[in-house]
């Protein structure tokens, strides 16, 4: 992501933050596109990075797939 994003009911640019999953592990969303190599043939697909943001304004919070 390259520009900070802006909440879309304050206005004001949101703020990185953490969010912890009970197994430690971090957020990913899964893709319909096939992995690359072997594990694609297998029919694993795609995974991506989840950056989670934060308004400090009114606290919603989004979740953005890095590219």
């Amino acid at each position: 992501m390259d520009a900070d994003p802006r909440c879309p009911d304050c206005g004001v640019t949101m703020e990185r933050v953490k969010i912890h999953t009970g197994d430690g592990l971090g957020l990913h969303v899964k893709t319909d596109e096939k992995r690359s190599g072997l594990l694609g043939s297998l029919g694993m697909k795609e995974s991506r990075k989840v950056t989670p943001r934060a308004c400090p304004e009114c606290g919603l919070v989004r979740l953005y797939a890095e590219e």
